[in-house]
């Protein structure tokens, strides 16, 4: 099995570091600050050809596969953490569930402005009292004539303040259970959509999140997502392909971990020589790197076991579980590397902390992938 990247891929990284180099990193301390969603820097990324890099050309796309937007994601997560999962979460996530169960109609409408970034999306499923447990939804759509109409509260909406379509996850049929739940596309400004304002978090401020109600809002019965009850597989299928763009996100926050400590190491002259010749330093350093390489390499399997139209889902839970908790523990050390100045804030090595967290949170929580890998194991 060769992981090692075609010609072509390793341009695309080249240009997608020059990119984050000289549009994305310089503004993440400020997004961080802040806590605002970049529009102009997402501007420049669609007219790049950055947001739709795994969907079609005959949509708007890049028509490149998983692992190119894996890479692409690493490096934009590198320099800002909140861009990298953004754009994950844009492409590998929403885009990928609209161009495998779409119709036509629904992705010349909705997955065109998406692959080439002229809009954003969300991707509504869970609520206050359905985290990892989905088959607890309670928001509810109900036919009426031609239409259906929604009714319900979403919580930890990614994107969800500004968002210019949602896909929304609802029962149809609570007898059904699991079976019951279907998956609905609603556009920005539609009646009875409500989107909250964002929640203020510890970390990935950059990527605002928020609560989406919805109260008798009515949509087309073109709106469906898919057939009747298969929002389950709909929301399982996404997450598989979103925990790809998690791991690479945290793959590249351990690379800025790392680059950071390096530096660090480098400079900072303790008992008269640089902190790096002290073995407890050089350790740390070293098993960054091993981690980092382990990191990588899973995300990689995992992509192109997807890009190969092999079994991926558990490549991609034992991904994102190593990468995610490998960042966690390395951007701790990284801020340890740097003492008191790692723990101030404004140093990139306390956000790259922050940012970590989440990681291990979303898109399936560490619990949830090692969960997903025993079930298969034991199955």
């Amino acid at each position: 099995m060769n992981f090692q990247l075609t010609e072509e891929q390793e341009l695309i990284r080249r240009n997608a570091r020059e990119f984050a180099e000289r549009h994305v990193a310089p503004m993440a301390a400020e997004v961080d600050e802040k806590a605002f969603h970049p529009a102009e820097l997402f501007a420049k990324l669609g007219a790049g050809g950055w947001l739709g890099i795994p969907l079609p050309e005959r949509y708007g796309g890049g028509g490149a596969d998983l692992l190119t937007h894996a890479v692409v994601v690493e490096e934009m997560a590198r320099a800002c953490s909140a861009t990298g999962f953004t754009l994950s979460f844009h492409a590998g996530i929403i885009g990928m569930s609209l161009h495998i169960f779409g119709t036509e109609a629904q992705k010349d409408r909705y997955l065109v402005p998406l692959a080439q970034g002229r809009h954003m999306g969300a991707f509504s499923l869970t609520e206050p009292g359905a985290g990892t447990d989905v088959a607890a939804v309670t928001t509810t759509a109900v036919r009426d004539g031609g239409d259906y109409v929604l009714n319900g509260v979403k919580t930890f909406v990614s994107n969800g303040p500004f968002a210019d379509m949602y896909i929304f996850f609802c029962m149809t049929d609570r007898a059904a259970g699991k079976k019951g739940m279907s998956a609905f596309i609603v556009p920005k400004g539609a009646n009875g959509l409500h989107p909250g304002e964002p929640f203020r978090k510890m970390g990935l401020r950059g990527s605002q999140t928020s609560e989406v109600v919805l109260r008798d809002c009515r949509v087309p019965e073109e709106n469906m997502l898919g057939a009747p009850g298969q929002g389950l597989s709909i929301a399982l299928q996404g997450f598989e392909h979103g925990r790809v763009g998690i791991a690479a996100q945290a793959t590249g926050i351990l690379q800025a971990a790392l680059d950071e400590s390096i530096r660090y190491a480098r400079e900072r002259v303790q008992f008269g020589v640089p902190i790096g010749r002290h073995q407890a330093i050089a350790w740390m350093i070293a098993d960054m790197d091993a981690d980092l390489a382990a990191a990588r390499l899973l995300t990689y399997q995992a992509a192109w076991l997807r890009d190969r139209q092999m079994p991926f889902g558990k490549a991609a839970s034992i991904a994102k579980l190593f990468a995610t908790e490998a960042a966690m523990r390395h951007t701790v050390k990284a801020v340890q590397i740097q003492g008191g100045y790692g723990y101030i804030k404004g140093a990139k090595v306390e956000r790259l902390m922050r940012d970590a967290k989440i990681a291990e949170i979303y898109e399936g929580t560490s619990e949830a992938q090692r969960l997903v890998i025993s079930g298969r194991l034991l199955r």
